[in-house]
């Protein structure tokens, strides 16, 4: 009987120490590639399992066709980056944690050319630069520097972006 019990409290310590030695998810850095469109290899317009698939570690989602206004997302707020899953584009945040092609993110707006070259569309406070995957989108803060990326595989005339 003494046997027995102790057979069984040194399987159930053996169960408990294995659930302890579960390892975490790796998470790499995020390195964007600006001119191709991609973030660790992930374009704007791949599905949802796909993004959560080869970047796991998001903090937040939210199905597509569902009834936020957004509709599918896929965000790392602690990264800075947000995907548009329904709207095929990714925001990139002044708070971006992560490394950039091009430096772009507090970078002059007069600075932008030898990268970018002329935009395709002017406003204000943002540029819309054609590229080969879609449209890269830079928005200005006051101080005319750049605050805010959008990539899209989407055309300037079919981009819908979530107010």
């Amino acid at each position: 009987m003494k046997k027995a019990f102790f057979l069984l409290v040194f399987t159930v310590s053996m169960i408990i120490l294995n659930a302890q030695l579960i390892p975490k998810t790796k998470c790499n850095d995020i390195y964007v590639d600006v001119l191709d469109g991609k973030i660790n290899g992930v374009r704007p317009d791949y599905t949802m399992g796909l993004i959560k698939d080869k970047l796991p570690c998001f903090t937040n989602s939210e199905p597509e066709g569902s009834t936020s206004k957004c509709g599918g997302t896929v965000f790392y707020q602690d990264k800075g980056i947000f995907f548009y899953t329904e709207r095929d584009y990714v925001e990139i945040k002044s708070n971006f944690k992560g490394r950039l092609s091009i430096p772009l993110l507090g970078a002059k707006r007069n600075s932008l050319f030898k990268w970018l070259g002329h935009p395709q569309l002017k406003d204000n406070t943002w540029d819309a630069f054609q590229t080969a995957y879609g449209i890269l989108v830079l928005y200005y803060n006051k101080a005319g520097n750049v605050s805010l990326i959008q990539l899209t595989t989407e055309s300037a005339a079919t981009l819908k972006l979530c107010n």
